[in-house]
């Protein structure tokens, strides 16, 4: 009966201190320091998944975080121009940015490995190397430039390409001003093409003007929102160049470690959670979205010729050593990539590949 009686006891205290501090936790929390961030971002306003991931992040750590961290989210132009969000951020004059590593190829060479590599890892590839030591290599390309990187999303493969003439030969590059960023615009300005860098904003009306005789941009989700259809009628898969590209987060150093701890915490998990998310829409809406370009508008999907994939194989080989042979941090990055590309393709192999295999 003792016994009995101080469980009681001692259940009824527990049950008492839990209450107290679950009542007076939100009084704590609303009682700390309040932040108000501003985030910019590369793309068009209300663009799905992009634009609309970065929104959904911003309002995720509102939520996680009780109101204490807020964020204003700004599309391309709004505040600072599509490719100025490096500068903005890295400057300190907005704590947060969303964008692709590959725009800044100019400032830092090393960046391009960290949005896409032709012919090299998938989204899930990109991921498990990001996590088994590549976002180490990131942050410290980045260190200089006062900026912290995280994963934020990821557009899973591509397709190849809109063209407005058929690509039968690699000789058909000879000429051709594509949009098309990044080391896979490198390789296609080795096989003789022209690379033009556009905003997405920009793309259509620059493809249906002529300006431009070919496009990439995402998947059939997107591209069918960006009504590319209706200047180019050839759809070309698979996308070579963007196997698995990441999308960025970047946030100012100084601005990231003036937040205590928790809220550090917050905005790295609230980030893994769009990373995934935003890979999840994309493959969710790319089936649905093929099936319209094609029975709907009639869309031409082909398949690059085998000769032109090799082709291409080559020229990306050739174009990722000297691109590497730019600086010791670009060196270091290929190297560590083509390491785990080299680890990962043998479980690839005998894992998802031979699966892939068996429906065929």
């Amino acid at each position: 009966m003792k016994r009995r009686e101080f469980l009681k006891k001692s259940g009824a205290a527990t049950v008492c201190a839990a209450g107290m501090l679950a009542t007076s936790a939100p009084s704590v929390w609303a009682k700390g320091k309040k932040f108000r961030w501003n985030m910019v971002t590369s793309w068009p306003p209300n663009l799905p998944v992009l634009q609309t991931g970065a929104e959904r992040f911003a309002s995720r750590v509102k939520e996680m975080s009780e109101g204490r961290l807020q964020i204003h989210v700004f599309a391309g132009g709004e505040l600072v121009p599509p490719m100025g969000v490096f500068d903005a951020v890295s400057g300190g004059n907005v704590q947060l940015g969303s964008s692709a590593a590959y725009y800044w190829a100019g400032k830092i060479p090393a960046a391009q490995w960290f949005t896409s590599v032709p012919f090299g890892l998938n989204a899930q590839g990109m991921n498990s190397w990001l996590g088994s030591g590549g976002l180490k290599l990131w942050e410290e390309i980045y260190d200089q430039f006062n900026l912290i990187p995280r994963p934020l999303g990821n557009t899973g493969m591509q397709m190849g390409g809109w063209f407005r003439r058929e690509i039968n030969a690699v000789s058909d590059f000879q000429g051709l001003k594509m949009r098309i960023p990044g080391l896979g615009g490198k390789v296609v300005a080795k096989a003789g093409g022209t690379v033009v860098l556009r905003p997405g904003a920009e793309i259509f009306t620059s493809l249906e003007r002529g300006m431009i005789d070919a496009t990439e941009w995402v998947g059939p989700m997107h591209d069918l929102r960006m009504g590319f259809y209706k200047a180019a009628p050839y759809y070309y898969y698979p996308g070579w160049h963007e196997p698995g590209s990441c999308i960025e987060l970047l946030i100012n150093k100084k601005a990231y470690l003036s937040l205590p701890k928790d809220l550090q915490m917050i905005l790295d998990s609230a980030a893994a959670e769009s990373n995934i998310t935003m890979l999840n829409e994309f493959e969710a809406g790319n089936g649905a979205a093929l099936i319209e370009l094609v029975e709907k508008h009639q869309v031409k999907l082909r398949r690059f010729p085998d000769e032109v994939l090799s082709k291409l194989k080559s020229l990306a080989d050739e174009t990722l050593e000297e691109e590497a042979a730019k600086s010791k941090l670009s060196l270091k990055v290929h190297q560590a990539f083509k390491k785990y590309k080299k680890e990962i393709l043998g479980w690839g192999t005998v894992s998802e590949k031979t699966y892939y295999d068996s429906f065929t």
